[in-house]
């Protein structure tokens, strides 16, 4: 059996390629040109058992009759295609144009599902992207070193249900919370660099609110220092007796939407968002059990506890 591989961005495609010819099945790989890593050749010249054929994202056509001449009945979309390029400078063919002009909305679900009818129609199943990849799922429960504590739990509680309402409209998957507040959600940029521009707001907020305290310290020494100047300016270099509430840490919380379609857009976790949490001073990950794949998971998993990051998968 061949099955087609519908390859987007980062390892996703490789991890799947793997499985399937570990279990023994010939892979047909459709490069997408503006997404795949280079990196899918030379596997292809390292086994006879892959074959690459690389194409534009708005060649649907092209895509099609690349399966059905290799034979290929059924295929698996893994990796990510970002949402911009579907509105940027690609140029669909006729098939794709008029699949695009037939859409109601242009969510991913909508255009993702509408090109799984089309190939169904032309006689190729589009399956599961977790078929070969069931280990990867996140299993229920604390996956990291400590739990989260009682103000990530408030976030989590709290981002829960923004995000599974953000998600039932299938705009994103993601929210970032500080003190059952929402800092940022998911819209087309993807998981990753939403958590980065929450950390850059939230930056620029505390730093607000250490010049703010800092002047409230000076405001509170100024009496002082017309009788005792020692003692104003030990006051104005000790720190607020508070923490303020901008300056909390950050929460990230994942879902798979309501009625989540395990064929594409399954909710992933890598390193890479491990990182991207570290930088943005981000220390609780809340992600859906069974529901989401986490990519190099005993390394993830590492890194996350070194970096004194939380992370809990939870049925929902």
């Amino acid at each position: 059996m061949k099955l087609g591989l519908i390859a987007g961005n980062g390892r996703f495609p490789f991890l799947l390629l793997d499985a399937a010819r570990a279990g023994g099945l010939e892979v047909v790989v459709a490069a997408i040109k503006e997404e795949t890593d280079p990196e899918m050749n030379r596997r292809a010249e390292a086994d006879s058992g892959v074959t690459v054929h690389w194409l534009s994202l708005g060649e649907l056509s092209r895509l099609i009759e690349t399966f059905q001449n290799e034979g290929v009945a059924k295929a698996v979309m893994a990796g990510q295609v970002k949402h911009k390029q579907i509105f940027s400078s690609i140029r669909p063919d006729w098939r794709l144009a008029k699949l695009l002009l037939n859409l109601r909305t242009r969510s991913t679900d909508a255009l993702l599902g509408a090109v799984a009818k089309v190939l169904a129609d032309e006689g190729i199943e589009l399956i599961s992207s977790t078929t070969f990849l069931e280990p990867l799922l996140a299993e229920e429960g604390v996956l990291t070193s400590r739990a989260p504590d009682a103000d990530e739990c408030l976030n989590i509680e709290y981002g829960l249900g923004v995000a599974q309402a953000l998600a039932a409209f299938d705009i994103g998957q993601t929210v970032v919370v500080a003190a059952q507040a929402c800092v940022a959600v998911e819209a087309m940029e993807g998981t990753d660099a939403t958590i980065e521009r929450a950390g850059r707001l939230m930056g620029s907020l505390n730093e607000l609110a250490e010049v703010a305290e800092s002047a409230d310290v000076a405001d509170e020494a100024a009496p002082i220092a017309e009788s005792a100047p020692l003692a104003a300016a030990k006051l104005a270099s000790e720190p607020p007796p508070e923490k303020s509430l901008l300056a909390r840490r950050l929460t990230v919380v994942k879902v798979a939407k309501p009625n989540q379609d395990m064929r594409f857009d399954v909710p992933v976790i890598g390193i890479s968002t491990v990182e991207t949490m570290i930088r943005a001073g981000a220390s609780c990950l809340s992600i859906e059990a069974a529901r989401t794949l986490l990519f190099d998971r005993d390394a993830l998993l590492k890194r996350a506890s070194e970096a004194g990051i939380a992370i809990v998968a939870a049925r929902r």
